[in-house]
């Protein structure tokens, strides 16, 4: 089995939430997703979430608090994915806030948009389950009849 760590970033303003949609290309696509991604090697993760949210929405972040981690395993005999072996998949969670930058969509990456969106609208979101994950992480669930 492999492992995959990442990081993820939950930005809250009143415009709505920060969000990055899968490019239909992943696999997964296209749903929406928290702005984040993979660790380089021998990378802090805060500093990961910082350059994935620079990269796939165009705005520049600084973390704010460690929300938690979350675990899933993957598993491409059990349903459609681009992982080529099972794979645990280990998330970690930020709060941030934008410093700087502007909205802009990610040029030939995981992702190919990315928007603000509002808050009560997130329960009808085709959204990835870490969305979920993200929104309980951060005490921002919808409630439960709009959760899909």
């Amino acid at each position: 089995m492999a492992l995959r760590v990442s990081a993820y970033a939950v930005v809250v303003e009143e415009r709505g939430m920060l969000m990055a949609r899968l490019a239909p290309s992943v696999g997964a696509g296209p749903l929406w997703t928290m702005p984040g991604g993979g660790i380089d090697a021998f990378e802090d993760p805060a500093d990961a979430v910082v350059r994935e949210v620079q990269e796939e929405t165009g705005y520049a972040v600084t973390v704010d608090e460690l929300l938690g981690l979350s675990s899933r395993v993957v598993d491409p005999a059990r349903g459609p994915t681009q992982l080529t072996e099972k794979t645990q998949l280990l998330r970690v969670v930020y709060r941030a806030h934008v410093v700087g930058g502007g909205l802009a969509h990610e040029q030939d990456g995981s992702t190919d948009r990315a928007a603000w969106v509002a808050l009560h609208r997130l329960g009808t979101l085709p959204r990835v389950e870490l969305v979920d994950v993200a929104l309980g992480l951060a005490g921002l669930l919808p409630p439960p009849q709009e959760r899909a």
